[in-house]
Protein backbone atom coordinates (compact mmCIF):
# COMPACT_ATOMS: atom_id res chain seq x y z
CA UNK A 1 0.00 0.00 0.00
CA UNK A 2 1.09 3.58 -0.48
CA UNK A 3 2.47 5.61 2.40
CA UNK A 4 0.25 6.33 5.40
CA UNK A 5 0.10 10.02 6.33
CA UNK A 6 0.02 10.30 10.12
CA UNK A 7 -0.72 13.01 12.70
CA UNK A 8 0.68 12.51 16.24
CA UNK A 9 -0.85 14.45 19.15
CA UNK A 10 0.46 14.19 22.72
CA UNK A 11 0.96 16.94 25.30
CA UNK A 12 4.14 15.30 26.64
CA UNK A 13 6.96 16.59 24.44
CA UNK A 14 9.28 13.65 25.13
CA UNK A 15 6.66 11.01 24.30
CA UNK A 16 5.49 12.87 21.19
CA UNK A 17 9.07 13.18 19.96
CA UNK A 18 9.80 9.50 20.63
CA UNK A 19 6.64 8.38 18.81
CA UNK A 20 7.46 10.53 15.80
CA UNK A 21 11.08 9.31 15.68
CA UNK A 22 10.14 5.64 15.97
CA UNK A 23 7.20 5.71 13.55
CA UNK A 24 9.21 7.68 10.95
CA UNK A 25 11.54 4.66 10.78
CA UNK A 26 8.69 2.65 9.24
CA UNK A 27 9.05 2.76 5.43
CA UNK A 28 5.31 3.18 4.81
CA UNK A 29 4.48 5.78 7.50
CA UNK A 30 5.06 9.53 7.14
CA UNK A 31 4.36 11.87 10.08
CA UNK A 32 2.88 14.95 8.41
CA UNK A 33 1.87 16.89 11.54
CA UNK A 34 2.17 16.94 15.33
CA UNK A 35 0.17 18.68 18.07
CA UNK A 36 0.52 19.30 21.80
CA UNK A 37 -3.18 19.60 22.67
CA UNK A 38 -6.59 18.55 21.43
CA UNK A 39 -7.58 21.86 19.80
CA UNK A 40 -4.29 22.02 17.88
CA UNK A 41 -4.77 18.38 16.80
CA UNK A 42 -8.11 19.30 15.21
CA UNK A 43 -6.56 22.30 13.43
CA UNK A 44 -3.59 20.27 12.15
CA UNK A 45 -5.87 17.45 10.99
CA UNK A 46 -8.06 19.88 9.07
CA UNK A 47 -5.02 21.48 7.46
CA UNK A 48 -3.01 18.33 6.60
CA UNK A 49 -5.86 15.78 6.23
CA UNK A 50 -3.83 12.76 7.42
CA UNK A 51 -4.92 9.18 6.81
CA UNK A 52 -4.62 8.35 10.52
CA UNK A 53 -4.56 10.53 13.66
CA UNK A 54 -2.77 9.11 16.71
CA UNK A 55 -4.25 10.97 19.70
CA UNK A 56 -3.35 10.83 23.37
CA UNK A 57 -6.50 10.43 25.46
CA UNK A 58 -5.56 12.92 28.15
CA UNK A 59 -4.57 16.25 26.59
CA UNK A 60 -5.26 19.86 27.60
CA UNK A 61 -7.74 22.13 25.76
CA UNK A 62 -9.68 19.11 24.49
CA UNK A 63 -9.10 15.45 25.35
CA UNK A 64 -8.46 12.78 22.74
CA UNK A 65 -12.12 11.77 22.41
CA UNK A 66 -13.32 15.37 22.02
CA UNK A 67 -10.64 15.98 19.41
CA UNK A 68 -11.50 12.70 17.67
CA UNK A 69 -15.17 13.64 17.37
CA UNK A 70 -14.30 17.01 15.78
CA UNK A 71 -11.73 15.47 13.44
CA UNK A 72 -14.03 12.66 12.30
CA UNK A 73 -16.81 15.16 11.66
CA UNK A 74 -14.65 17.28 9.36
CA UNK A 75 -11.84 15.16 7.89
CA UNK A 76 -11.85 11.76 6.10
CA UNK A 77 -9.34 10.39 8.59
CA UNK A 78 -9.21 7.49 11.04
CA UNK A 79 -8.35 7.86 14.71
CA UNK A 80 -6.31 5.74 17.11
CA UNK A 81 -6.54 6.69 20.80
CA UNK A 82 -3.49 6.04 22.99
CA UNK A 83 -3.93 6.04 26.77
CA UNK A 84 -1.84 5.54 29.88
CA UNK A 85 -4.86 4.71 32.04
CA UNK A 86 -7.56 2.67 30.34
CA UNK A 87 -10.41 3.70 32.60
CA UNK A 88 -13.55 1.54 32.45
CA UNK A 89 -16.18 3.14 30.26
CA UNK A 90 -13.78 5.16 28.11
CA UNK A 91 -13.65 2.43 25.46
CA UNK A 92 -17.43 2.54 25.11
CA UNK A 93 -17.24 6.31 24.59
CA UNK A 94 -14.45 5.82 22.05
CA UNK A 95 -16.43 3.26 20.06
CA UNK A 96 -19.51 5.48 20.16
CA UNK A 97 -17.47 8.32 18.65
CA UNK A 98 -16.33 6.07 15.76
CA UNK A 99 -12.69 5.78 16.89
CA UNK A 100 -10.94 2.99 14.95
CA UNK A 101 -8.17 2.04 17.38
CA UNK A 102 -7.61 2.03 21.13
CA UNK A 103 -4.23 1.06 22.60
CA UNK A 104 -2.20 1.55 25.82
CA UNK A 105 0.90 3.76 25.85
CA UNK A 106 2.93 0.67 26.73
CA UNK A 107 2.40 -0.67 23.18
CA UNK A 108 5.80 -1.29 21.45
CA UNK A 109 6.48 0.92 18.42
CA UNK A 110 6.47 -2.02 15.98
CA UNK A 111 3.06 -3.13 17.21
CA UNK A 112 1.76 0.44 17.12
CA UNK A 113 2.87 0.70 13.50
CA UNK A 114 0.89 -2.47 12.73
CA UNK A 115 -2.17 -0.99 14.48
CA UNK A 116 -1.84 2.15 12.34
CA UNK A 117 -1.67 -0.02 9.20
CA UNK A 118 -4.71 -2.03 10.32
CA UNK A 119 -6.73 1.13 10.92
CA UNK A 120 -5.54 2.77 7.68
CA UNK A 121 -6.80 -0.32 5.82
CA UNK A 122 -10.29 0.27 7.21
CA UNK A 123 -10.30 -2.21 10.07
CA UNK A 124 -10.55 -1.67 13.83
CA UNK A 125 -8.06 -2.57 16.53
CA UNK A 126 -8.87 -2.65 20.24
CA UNK A 127 -6.21 -3.77 22.70
CA UNK A 128 -7.45 -7.11 24.15
CA UNK A 129 -6.73 -6.18 27.78
CA UNK A 130 -8.58 -2.86 27.47
CA UNK A 131 -11.49 -4.68 25.84
CA UNK A 132 -11.61 -7.21 28.69
CA UNK A 133 -11.67 -4.44 31.31
CA UNK A 134 -14.41 -2.60 29.43
CA UNK A 135 -16.58 -5.71 29.24
CA UNK A 136 -16.46 -6.20 33.00
CA UNK A 137 -16.78 -2.49 33.86
CA UNK A 138 -19.63 -1.24 35.96
CA UNK A 139 -22.41 0.45 34.01
CA UNK A 140 -23.18 4.06 34.81
CA UNK A 141 -26.18 4.53 37.14
CA UNK A 142 -26.53 8.10 35.87
CA UNK A 143 -28.89 9.43 33.21
CA UNK A 144 -27.54 11.19 30.13
CA UNK A 145 -28.56 14.60 31.53
CA UNK A 146 -26.86 13.86 34.88
CA UNK A 147 -23.70 12.92 32.98
CA UNK A 148 -23.95 16.16 30.96
CA UNK A 149 -24.07 18.40 34.04
CA UNK A 150 -21.21 16.49 35.69
CA UNK A 151 -19.11 16.76 32.54
CA UNK A 152 -19.49 20.54 32.63
CA UNK A 153 -18.84 20.58 36.38
CA UNK A 154 -15.29 19.35 35.78
CA UNK A 155 -14.45 22.71 34.21
CA UNK A 156 -15.44 24.47 37.46
CA UNK A 157 -18.34 26.31 35.84
CA UNK A 158 -21.01 27.85 38.05
CA UNK A 159 -24.49 26.36 38.05
CA UNK A 160 -25.64 29.33 35.94
CA UNK A 161 -22.88 28.72 33.36
CA UNK A 162 -23.74 25.01 33.19
CA UNK A 163 -27.41 25.94 32.75
CA UNK A 164 -26.56 28.37 29.94
CA UNK A 165 -24.40 25.82 28.12
CA UNK A 166 -27.03 23.07 28.34
CA UNK A 167 -30.01 25.43 27.78
CA UNK A 168 -31.57 24.41 31.09
CA UNK A 169 -32.94 26.34 34.07
CA UNK A 170 -30.47 26.67 37.01
CA UNK A 171 -32.95 24.85 39.27
CA UNK A 172 -33.05 21.93 36.83
CA UNK A 173 -29.25 21.76 36.81
CA UNK A 174 -29.23 21.71 40.63
CA UNK A 175 -31.73 18.86 40.61
CA UNK A 176 -29.58 16.82 38.20
CA UNK A 177 -26.47 17.52 40.28
CA UNK A 178 -28.23 16.52 43.51
CA UNK A 179 -29.47 13.27 41.94
CA UNK A 180 -25.98 12.45 40.61
CA UNK A 181 -24.35 13.20 43.98
CA UNK A 182 -26.84 10.93 45.75
CA UNK A 183 -26.32 8.05 43.29
CA UNK A 184 -22.53 8.32 43.57
CA UNK A 185 -22.53 8.94 47.34
CA UNK A 186 -20.58 12.17 46.82
CA UNK A 187 -20.71 15.21 49.09
CA UNK A 188 -19.99 17.79 46.37
CA UNK A 189 -20.66 18.07 42.65
CA UNK A 190 -16.91 18.15 41.98
CA UNK A 191 -16.45 14.88 43.90
CA UNK A 192 -19.30 13.34 41.90
CA UNK A 193 -17.74 14.58 38.65
CA UNK A 194 -14.35 13.15 39.60
CA UNK A 195 -15.88 9.74 40.38
CA UNK A 196 -17.79 9.68 37.11
CA UNK A 197 -14.62 10.67 35.24
CA UNK A 198 -12.55 7.96 36.95
CA UNK A 199 -15.09 5.39 35.81
CA UNK A 200 -14.91 6.73 32.26
CA UNK A 201 -18.57 7.73 32.24
CA UNK A 202 -17.86 11.36 31.31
Amino acid sequence: MSGIRLLVADDEHLIRGALVALLQLEPDIEVVATAENGIRAVEEAQEHRPDVCLLDLEMPEADGLEAAAKILASVPSRVVIVTRHARPGVLRRALASKVSGFVPKSTPAEQLADVIRTVAAGRRYIDPEIAAVALTAERSPLTDRELDVLRHSRSAHSVQQIADRLHLAPGTVRNYLSAAMMKLDASTRHEAADRAWEQGWI
